[in-house]
């Protein structure tokens, strides 16, 4: 399983280890990706997703998870959030 956000699209980052004597070695910075399950209030379902912390903070500041996903690009999204991202499309067109 690669190590992506599924809300955010943010990845692995590459970097050094840098000692005293300043040898750099390779190194990578993986996000702090967390197993959660986010509600949907339109759709009144919960959702389970792969998150870095900093995509949960997103989320709950743009105000929850259906805020997120209409306001998100479709290129940064997973495709289970993509896949929720039309239902509550569908949803919005059926409600109007």
């Amino acid at each position: 399983m690669s190590r992506i956000c599924e809300l955010t699209g943010k990845g692995r980052q590459v970097g050094h280890n840098v000692s005293h004597a300043n040898n750099k070695t390779k190194r990578v910075f993986l996000p702090n990706l967390q197993h959660v399950t986010l509600m949907s209030e339109k759709l009144d379902r919960s959702f389970k997703f792969r998150v870095s912390t900093h995509g949960l903070r997103s989320v709950e500041h743009n105000g929850g998870l259906d805020a997120w996903l209409m306001k998100t690009s479709d290129e940064k999204l997973s495709a289970a959030a993509l896949k929720v991202k039309r239902e509550l499309k569908k949803a919005e067109k059926a409600a109007a």
